[in-house]
């Protein structure tokens, strides 16, 4: 089962073959990432093919969104599609003749067969054994005589071609999941092309990957018991000198869901542009990606694509189910936003100000000064970018600014009122409007003139001045805002 070295390329050739299917999921996207590390630390090429045979199911629009996943996230590919390459074209949807010919090539050599026998009968044929009548097929048409072929085809049936499995065991080593053996026997022969002619996955895509020159298969677990079929047919491609090599194969973990369930596609948190639409960062997104079922070292989380390449081995892959954190991907992007240098930061987090209502379209050049000037107040408290708009709704509200009401409700009781009214006082006439001089006039008056604790002495002034009980430092706010604003808020929540 071992690969000749002479006959697999000298460099890594990794592959990601979506299936243009829906909204991307997550779980696509860690198998996209790992594959996209592999490649880079091993210095080889990522190809990136579309597996769009199924018409009833596939769309353009899923495709254009995977695209759109992938260029968001900066994971590039060096061959397939809007790139090219000498192995294309690189969408099943315009391969039909490739597989027809290498079915055609396959059953002249006795790897194919017909097969005429429907569901029903192999049921019959269980049950008349004593066998469970659920166990599959059971490869009884692999020796039909052509006068038996005539006949079925007399009776109007057309035939499904299946790969001959081999009659012993198959074993391979799993890059992550060591060695595993399929018993002789447990592997039923498989339908690779269907009556109507129609190829099916089971011969698509091994022979995408042996065409394409794939060393390595990287995917998901789900498709760990596939994997003897792929070996199987790897071996009849061999023989009739489709290919002169098997790749190696990985499988990786689960990504699981609440309550240990696999992450379904009716979970918000699959959805890549649910987490786009929050403010995530692709690079926090795909920091916390790479720890579903890896980790740069046992002591540390957050790291940079750069060095998830550098460190990256499939080997330390982990073979157990990962479950995905909501929290824990917050915190690793919360902590990727603060490493930003403040114009990126500015750059990144305009955009989501323009569409929570904050900006307007085009912004004007001192709207984006004061963006650039509050920047380093809110980057710090930022879980996701969209958390900016209620942060910073309230520096751009001008005349349709209040307070919200919940906020207003919890601090501006009638308790408030002599808390707002020693923080006019004290700041009507103060001569420098600085953070530092907010800050000392109101902790002389509200403070220590009213005796009142600092934890409770400013939730009114924060909440008159900023709308919410939860915002950036009040006085560099403040000092924003300017004297005029500040206090004219102050006077409005007094009234």
């Amino acid at each position: 089962m071992s690969t000749p070295a002479a006959a697999t390329p000298s460099s890594v050739r990794a592959r990601f073959c979506p299936s243009p299917t829906g909204v991307p999921h997550v779980g696509l996207i860690r198998t996209a990432l790992f594959n996209w590390a592999f490649a880079r630390h091993h210095g080889g090429s990522l190809v990136f093919r579309i597996e769009d045979t199924d018409a009833s199911r596939d769309t353009e629009e899923s495709y254009q969104a995977i695209i759109d996943a992938l260029r968001w996230l900066g994971l590039d590919w060096d061959e397939g599609i809007e790139v090219g390459g000498e192995h294309g074209p690189y969408r099943q949807s315009q391969r039909r003749e490739i597989y027809d010919d290498v079915a055609r090539r396959l059953l002249e050599a006795g790897e194919l067969y017909e097969s005429f026998s429907t569901a029903e009968e192999v049921e019959q044929r269980h049950r008349a054994a004593g066998r469970d009548p659920k166990l599959g097929y059971d490869n009884a048409d692999r020796e039909l005589t052509e006068e038996q072929k005539d006949a079925f085809r007399a009776e109007g049936r057309a035939a499904v071609l299946r790969l001959r499995m081999p009659d012993r065991d198959i074993a391979f080593t799993d890059l992550v999941r060591g060695e595993i053996t399929f018993k002789a026997g447990t592997v039923p022969d498989p339908v690779l092309v269907r009556g109507n002619g129609d190829p099916l996955y089971t011969l698509t895509n091994p022979v995408d990957d042996a065409l394409m020159r794939i060393t390595h298969v990287l995917r998901g677990e789900d498709l760990l018991a596939s994997t003897p079929r792929q070996i199987a047919l790897y071996e009849a491609l061999r023989r009739i000198g489709v290919t002169d090599f098997t790749p190696e194969f990985g499988h990786l973990p689960f990504v699981m869901g609440e309550g240990n369930k696999k992450l379904s596609k009716r979970d918000p948190q699959s959805d890549l542009f649910h987490h786009r639409e929050r403010g995530f960062l692709p690079e926090g997104l795909l920091n916390y990606l790479a720890l579903l079922g890896w980790s740069i070292s046992e002591d540390r989380d957050v790291f940079t694509l750069d060095e998830m390449v550098e460190a990256f081995d499939i080997g330390r892959v982990s073979s157990n189910p990962a479950r995905f954190d909501q929290k824990k991907a917050d915190a690793i992007n919360s902590a990727h936003l603060r490493a930003l240098a403040p114009d990126d930061f500015v750059g990144r987090v305009v955009p989501y100000l323009v569409l929570g209502g904050v900006l307007p379209p085009e912004p004007s050049e001192q709207q984006l000064d004061l963006v650039r000037a509050a920047a380093p107040l809110v980057q710090e408290r930022l879980v996701v970018l969209s958390d900016a708009v209620g942060m910073m709704r309230f520096l751009f509200a001008g005349d349709d600014f209040a307070p919200d009401p919940a906020s207003a409700e919890k601090a501006l009781g009638e308790d408030a009122r002599p808390v707002l009214e020693a923080a006019v006082g004290a700041l009507a006439e103060l001569p420098d409007w600085t953070a530092a001089a907010i800050e000392e006039a109101l902790k002389a008056s509200v403070v220590d003139g009213l005796g009142i604790k600092p934890r409770k002495a400013f939730a009114p002034v924060r909440v008159a001045v900023t709308g919410r009980t939860v915002s950036p430092p009040l006085y560099e706010s403040m000092e924003l805002l300017g004297r005029e604003v500040s206090l004219s808020r102050l006077r409005a929540a007094l009234a």
